[in-house]
């Protein structure tokens, strides 16, 4: 049958997962960094999900498509509070998550991809699991203006880059002046690290929208 299904822009879609929580059919996911259909019979077509894209990347189009099948239970009727709490699951890759109390000897980081994360950016961040923890980052979190650790932060990170051959680093903070401190800590332990790695810093606004992403 012929029918509206929404059409994904892959050039514009940044990934961010706004339209994944909005979605209460389940018909996308984040794969490889990008929204995807998963399955006709899971759009409805109403395409509330187009309002959630920060960056204009879904719309509607009519074509052939298996008809919508209704989920057996209606959540789009529902807000977002009343969801039950356990069909919410992580995908957390590792634990602990605090610079401060990770091994940076430890096996489970070694050759990995880092998303160095200020503390609030999890909170402001809509799609920060779909982003980062879905896409198999290894996540440390630490705030430049509370800890007051910064030297064993550099130390330790440096020893990451160096001993569990970390492949990049990303540092992911606030548009707030006191998170850039992150970013001089990452770029420390880059300078006093034996091994050269990609270091990208990605600048979030307090509305937790993606305001600059640029490799340093």
């Amino acid at each position: 049958m012929k029918r509206a299904i929404i059409k994904i822009d892959e050039s514009l879609c940044t990934g961010c997962g706004d339209c994944v929580v909005d979605c209460h059919e389940g018909a996308l996911k984040i794969v490889d960094g990008k929204a995807r259909l998963i399955s006709d019979t899971y759009c409805d077509g109403l395409g509330v999900c187009i309002g959630s894209c920060p960056e204009g990347a879904i719309t509607l189009e009519d074509r052939e498509a298996e008809p919508f099948v209704e989920p057996a239970t209606d959540t789009h009727s529902k807000p977002h509070a009343e969801q039950p709490c356990c069909n919410i699951t992580s995908t957390l890759n590792q634990w602990p998550l605090q610079l401060y109390l990770i091994n940076p000897e430890a096996y489970a980081m070694r050759n990995a991809d880092w998303v160095l994360a200020a503390d609030c950016t999890a909170f402001a961040f809509r799609g920060f699991h779909n982003q980062f923890i879905n896409n198999n980052y290894s996540i440390a979190i630490a705030c430049p203006k509370l800890d007051h650790t910064i030297d064993i932060y550099v130390k330790k990170l440096a020893t990451m880059i160096n001993n569990s051959s970390i492949n990049t680093l990303t540092v992911l903070i606030m548009e707030v002046p006191c998170c850039k401190g992150l970013l001089h800590i990452a770029l420390a332990a880059q300078a006093n690290a034996k091994r050269k790695i990609p270091v990208k810093e990605i600048v979030l606004g307090i509305d937790g929208s993606m305001q600059n992403e640029r490799w340093v």
